[in-house]
């Protein structure tokens, strides 16, 4: 999800403290630091709170099919294996 040094780095880059990030996101002051020393880790929610208050966005995307990937690997490799090979004189080197 997030480190915690790295939720700490964010927060020192806005130049707040945690009492200020535990005003603007509702979470308390102890369970920031608790994220921050890595002794918790933040939820979807909390983690979304903090990120969405440090000014940044948490977007969820999809991670392609593997299958899918696999087969569209497979059917290119096919393709390319198909092509006559032509093999080109190496240039000559510069001096």
């Amino acid at each position: 999800m997030i480190d915690g040094s790295t939720l700490r780095d964010l927060r020192l880059q806005r130049g707040w403290t945690q009492s200020q990030l535990s005003e603007l996101t509702g979470i308390p002051t102890s369970v920031l630091s608790a994220y921050e020393r890595c002794r918790r880790v933040p939820g979807l929610d909390a983690a979304s709170r903090i990120i969405e208050a440090l000014g940044y966005r948490l977007d969820l995307v999809p991670l392609p099919d593997p299958v899918a990937c696999g087969r569209t690997l497979e059917q290119v490799l096919t393709l390319a294996e198909a092509l006559p090979f032509r093999p080109r004189p190496l240039a000559k080197a510069r001096r």
